[in-house]
């Protein structure tokens, strides 16, 4: 997995290194019983076969021990749907408008709204990566709480960033929520992976994770350029929800 910069990706990290120690000793254990049967039970070691076909005990342990398991993994499987779910007390919001093909963003509180799109192969500039850069970004400042509400104007798509441990579908007609907090500034790539139509490859997610001071900066330069009042984000969220 890549590497974990959200709290949420941490406690995922640790659940799947959990079900690798589980898979792994269930793989060995399995391998090792085949192979005991095969050379205990092969014809010429045993020639006469039991005719036993209940055993009490034995169908006991595999019924007990497999719900045992499924106890274990379900535990932290929970507590982690449950932490991942929803924000509690979220230091801002950022609403997310899919669309075919392509983002829109909208800070309410900031009074902000942009649209994100990929950057087509002849307009790139050296650094920037094919397929996944684009125009505008959604920058967030370190270590704050962000609250993500995610919809669609049109199809089913999917908010899905994989260093973040994040993946939201939005849904025609309703708001689904998700959060993140970033604990490293640096730029994160994700994508929609929800297939969406002919252009689902080209919808790439774009995060920037900015210092405080300099997620200010670029605030205070944002409300100027993305002042929701100029209609150039299209219409809001609620606006497509309420329709």
């Amino acid at each position: 997995m890549q590497e974990s910069v959200t709290p949420t990706h941490d406690r995922l990290d640790d659940l799947h290194n959990l079900l690798l120690v589980i898979i792994t000793l269930i793989a060995i254990f399995v391998l090792v019983l085949l192979v005991y049967v095969c050379l205990r039970f092969r014809a010429s070691k045993n020639p006469v076969p039991s005719k036993t076909s209940h055993n009490t005990l034995l169908e006991i342990i595999w019924t007990g021990v497999p719900v045992l398991i499924l106890v274990v993994i379900a535990i932290p499987s929970f507590k982690l749907l449950y932490f991942a779910d929803r924000a509690v007390e979220p230091d801002m919001t950022v609403k997310v408008q899919a669309h075919q093909w392509y983002w829109s963003y909208e800070y309410p509180d900031q009074q902000i709204a942009f649209d994100s799109n990929m950057i087509a192969d002849a307009d790139l500039k050296e650094g920037q990566i094919r397929l996944l850069d684009v125009d505008n970004r959604l920058v967030v400042p370190v270590g704050k709480k962000v609250q993500v509400l995610v919809t669609t104007s049109d199809v089913m798509h999917s908010f899905f960033i994989p260093s973040f441990g994040v993946q939201i579908y939005g849904t025609p007609g309703r708001i689904n929520e998700t959060w993140f907090q970033v604990d490293k500034a640096g730029v994160y790539y994700g994508q929609c992976n929800q297939i969406c139509g002919l252009n689902h490859s080209y919808m790439p997610i774009v995060v920037q994770a900015m210092e405080q001071a300099e997620y200010d900066a670029w605030l205070a330069e944002a409300k100027t350029k993305f002042a929701m009042d100029d209609g150039a984000a299209g219409p809001t969220l609620a606006a497509v929800v309420s329709k």
